[in-house]
């Protein structure tokens, strides 16, 4: 197991102070305090190789956790272990063998091109000089960075900054890798070309790395099994595909019909969602999609038909509305 995490909690006392001078003044001489619960007993494994998503809305406790699990915060309560050690311990050969990447914090040197930041991390990682060099080499033709390495990184786009983090945060070759927001700010082609580098980067060096992101598409391509936490506690832990099944109840059916059809023929077969001229969006339950499909071929000459599960994004918040319905 190279991840075990047991009922972890992590509490910040939160001073409360009224509006305005009064509410000012009355707090010099009596401060009241509330405990914030930003993670709340939760509990998870991870095995070695996985690439696990870990999403949640804001304030859920995600970052919380991957700094409790990078050693960055001490746990109010729990037991943390990673790679067999306690990471608040920030012993040397721990730090060796994991790496963070958070999106929206640099560990670069702004007016230094980036290559001199990689040296800087040779020397922190005590790595050897040709372990360095072949690793710069392999994660520079994976990113496509090379003819960038020596220019200032305050002259970067934004993409090719993210890419020259990332190959600070890898240069050690880290064994466990946790991503935070890695693809925030970045247009939908950058976003893919990370996507495909942290694929290819899990399946290389069988590193394993908990990604958290609020673009689904990242943890749809990347992630076979997710976490979801919100309010501090686990809302589920499970594969991409159960939850599809688990929480959504139906599929939509798309069909293009060779002439425009009336909306009164069409609502015995579904919900209808959507009438646009020749095509129709039905929303049918789940056990009944391939019969409702077979009889829309039957009675109406089709000229394409697709069976689409659900939007990734509507599910989610169905788990989080259907959570917080029961509390």
């Amino acid at each position: 197991m190279v991840i075990s995490v047991s009922h972890l909690s992590k509490y910040y006392q939160v001073h409360k102070k009224e509006a305005g001078f009064r509410g000012s003044l009355k707090s010099l001489f009596h401060r009241s305090y509330y405990d914030a619960k930003a993670v709340d007993g939760i509990s998870f494994e991870i095995e070695e190789g996985e690439l696990i998503g870990f999403i949640g809305p804001n304030g859920a406790g995600k970052t919380t956790t991957l700094k409790c699990l990078s050693g960055l915060l001490y746990p109010t309560d729990g037991k943390v272990d990673v790679l067999g050690y306690t990471p608040f311990e920030r012993k040397h050969a721990f730090l060796k063998q994991i790496s963070l990447v958070m999106g929206q914090k640099n560990q670069l040197w702004w007016d230094l091109p980036a290559s001199d930041s990689f040296l800087l991390n040779k020397e922190i990682y005590e790595i050897p000089d040709k372990q360095y060099a072949e690793t710069l080499e392999e994660l520079t033709e994976l990113l496509d960075v090379k003819d960038i390495l020596q220019v200032q990184v305050r002259k970067l786009s934004l993409g090719q900054r993210m890419k020259c983090e990332l190959i600070a945060a890898l240069i050690h070759k880290p064994k466990v890798l946790f991503l935070d927001e890695p693809t925030i700010g970045l247009d939908v082609v950058m976003q893919q070309k990370l996507r495909d580098f942290v694929k290819e980067y899990n399946k290389r060096y069988k590193a394993t790395i908990l990604l958290t992101s609020h673009y689904m598409k990242d943890v749809e391509q990347l992630c076979e099994r997710i976490i979801i936490i919100d309010h501090g506690k686990v809302l589920y832990d499970g594969s991409l595909a159960d939850i599809v099944k688990k929480y959504s109840q139906y599929k939509a059916i798309s069909v293009v019909f060779e002439k425009s059809v009336p909306a009164a023929k069409l609502t015995k077969f579904g919900k209808l969602i959507e009438l646009d001229g020749t095509k129709a969006v039905f929303s049918v339950p789940r056990e009944a999609t391939s019969q409702t499909a077979a009889k829309l071929l039957q009675t109406f000459p089709v000229d394409d038909l697709n069976i689409e599960e659900p939007n990734m994004e509507d599910i989610i918040a169905d788990v989080f509305s259907t959570k917080a319905a029961k509390r």
